[in-house]
């Protein structure tokens, strides 16, 4: 199976994080897509990238958006053809 193309970082306790799994959520009934949730607890560099951000969406391994889960650009980029990461 395909790896998830939606990563969502967050951190417990986060109110925003609660609101985006919810945004997450209702895009990936639409679309059928996967994703799965990273927790910067204990993770120095996530930390470090992430933490006065939080939650971050990942699209494809990239940063797509960060405290709130801008949902009908997150359908149309989802509807989009993969981009190799690093291009």
């Amino acid at each position: 199976m395909d790896e998830p193309r939606l990563t969502l970082i967050t951190r417990p306790g986060c109110h925003l994080c609660e609101v985006a799994k919810e945004a997450i959520d209702r895009v990936v009934a639409a679309t059928g897509d996967r994703w799965v949730e990273v927790d910067v607890t204990g993770d120095l560099e996530l930390e470090r990238d992430y933490g006065d951000r939080l939650p971050v969406v990942l699209l494809d391994g990239r940063e797509h958006g960060y405290w709130r889960v801008e949902e009908e650009r997150l359908l149309r980029d989802l509807a989009a053809p993969r981009r190799p990461v690093g291009s």
